[in-house]
């Protein structure tokens, strides 16, 4: 993986400049809002209030960057399609080391060349926040929290098909058999 350098100028501050910090652990803490994610085209995620908590190990060879984000991402229930604060606690660990050779294709670590002055870690915190998402999102005990559609849940409720017991078809029970 490549170190890249911030194209868009709002994120040019999720760039560390790693030149002239000392050998040793350097703290960096960013909020990520709804502008960090308008800048990504189809994001999925719209709305949130992140904290991200960054630890910059610069060491001779490499840098070793362990991320906890903690807040809320604001996602869609799957089931009422309202929207409710998701929340979310990612805990990662990156490392960049220091080569003069570009083609290394190691996909776990980043490359930084003699021309690298700082890491860009926007595109690495985009990717761990959306990573965290649940793939099926519903809120919160569903129908109780303030966010939960209620009146969509009942529509729903009024469509679904409840079988009767004896309106099964009976070639089921002879398919369960075979177990």
């Amino acid at each position: 993986m490549r170190a890249n350098c911030c194209s868009l100028k709002s994120l040019r501050i999720y760039s560390i400049p790693f030149t002239g910090l000392k050998l040793g652990k350097h703290q960096f803490e960013y909020d990520i809002t709804d502008a960090f994610f308008d800048e990504f085209e189809y994001s999925l995620v719209k709305r949130a209030d992140l904290k991200c908590r960054v630890e910059l190990d610069k060491q001779e060879t490499m840098l070793i960057l362990n991320f906890d984000i903690k807040g809320s991402i604001f996602a869609n229930c799957d089931r009422c399609l309202a929207q409710y604060p998701q929340l979310v606690h990612v805990r990662e660990q990156q490392i960049a080391k220091f080569s003069s050779e570009e083609g290394d294709d190691d996909e776990e670590i980043i490359i930084l060349t003699k021309n690298d002055h700082e890491i860009d870690i926007s595109g690495l915190i985009y990717e761990y926040i959306n990573v965290a998402l649940p793939l099926t999102t519903v809120c919160i005990d569903e129908g109780m929290t303030p966010y939960c559609d209620k009146e969509m849940l009942e529509s729903l409720s009024k469509l679904t098909v409840n079988p009767d017991p004896e309106q099964i078809d009976p070639r089921w029970d002879a398919l369960k058999k075979l177990n």
